[in-house]
């Protein structure tokens, strides 16, 4: 296993305003734990080689604040709908067609497909016993087999579920 495959659920979003649930935007509180997400990566020197997002709002805001924070040069984020509300086994797909030579593979998106697609992965008595294995501006890192074709159950390492909220506040206006 040499891969790694990074899952991040998009930041805090705003469910008090009257509007489109692919509309949503992030509140501050949720662009503030992306940049810290993405600084944290930043500081532990790692970078994506290819990153693809939900397009819906709150999940690209969350990449864009993400790679704004890691000061990464030609990364461009994919957008993918099929990151949105279509369930696991449809990210298992948009997987499959991550490039093979992208080592480190960020996908941003919501919940409940993240965390099935962990389960999924990992399997669950590798996880830890909680209600949220991915808050908002959780980012879990897989290791992952080389081949992304065919993703099979328990395929995958667990090696951090890290969360915004308890990481510090550095740089912060």
């Amino acid at each position: 296993m040499s891969r790694e495959l990074w899952l991040l659920r998009h930041g805090k979003s705003d469910r008090n305003i009257s509007m489109d649930d692919f509309d949503r935007p992030l509140k501050k509180r949720g662009k503030r734990a992306a940049r810290r997400i993405g600084e944290w990566l930043q500081q532990q020197r790692l970078i994506p080689d290819w990153a693809v997002s939900s397009p819906a709002i709150r999940a690209i805001t969350t990449a864009q604040i993400v790679h704004k924070a890691i000061d990464t040069q030609g990364l461009e984020i994919q957008q993918d709908k099929r990151l949105y509300q279509e369930g696991f086994e449809r990210l298992k797909t948009v997987l499959a067609e991550c490039p093979m030579e992208a080592g480190r593979v960020l996908l941003v998106g919501h919940n409940p497909e993240l965390e099935d697609l962990l389960i999924h992965l990992v399997g669950a008595a590798s996880l830890p016993d909680t209600d949220k294995l991915l808050p908002t501006a959780a980012l879990a890192r897989l290791l992952m087999p080389d081949d992304w074709s065919h993703l099979e159950a328990g395929c995958a390492e667990l090696v951090s579920i890290t969360c915004a909220k308890f990481l510090p506040e550095e740089n912060v206006e």
